[in-house]
């Protein structure tokens, strides 16, 4: 068997194993479900955000990162009731982000990012997620750039199929 054939194999049961993971989707969790639901149901978050309105309320982060396309800040108030569910990669969202923001802003915005890279000549440093097809099935990823600690700029770029990886199609 080829090395190429090898690696498609050992990917596709990569993305077979995370696809088994369960995920909140918007529809499944509503306002005024218990918090002890929703973690009973999916488990434990990627992260917990403590609200920062000193009120005692908390987000469940639930990304998909690095291979899916979604990730949902689930709100719940002191009592540990659900109040807002928002799936932070959709572009509405996205475009919230702004130059001079901090990269805590972003994560609790958008959640666990699916890379970090530091481009030693720019200066910069660029975090990406994998988001929702928007332009004809195309496959992009949204890209968070920073430097000197704060944003930049944000940017797209499409993601393209290996040939090597997918041969014939």
């Amino acid at each position: 068997m080829s090395v190429f054939k090898t690696i498609a194999i050992a990917s596709l049961m990569c993305l077979s194993l995370a696809a088994c993971v369960s995920v909140p989707s918007p529809r499944s969790v509503s306002p005024g479900m218990s918090a002890a639901a929703v973690l009973a149901q999916y488990g434990q978050p990627t992260q917990i955000w403590p609200d920062l309105d000193g009120k005692g309320g908390k987000t469940l982060e639930y990304s998909q990162q690095p291979m899916g396309k979604s990730a949902l800040m689930i709100r719940v108030d002191a009592d540990g009731k659900v109040i807002s569910i928002e799936d932070t990669l959709q572009p509405a969202v996205r475009a919230r982000v702004q130059p001079g923001w901090t990269p805590d802003q972003v994560s609790r915005l958008l959640g666990k990012e699916r890379t970090r890279v530091t481009f030693r000549f720019s200066g910069e440093e660029v975090w990406d997620w994998t988001v929702p097809d928007e332009m004809m099935g195309q496959r992009q990823r949204f890209n968070v750039h920073f430097k000197d600690g704060v944003v930049l700029r944000t940017t797209h770029s499409m993601i393209f199929d290996d040939e090597r990886m997918f041969p014939g199609r």
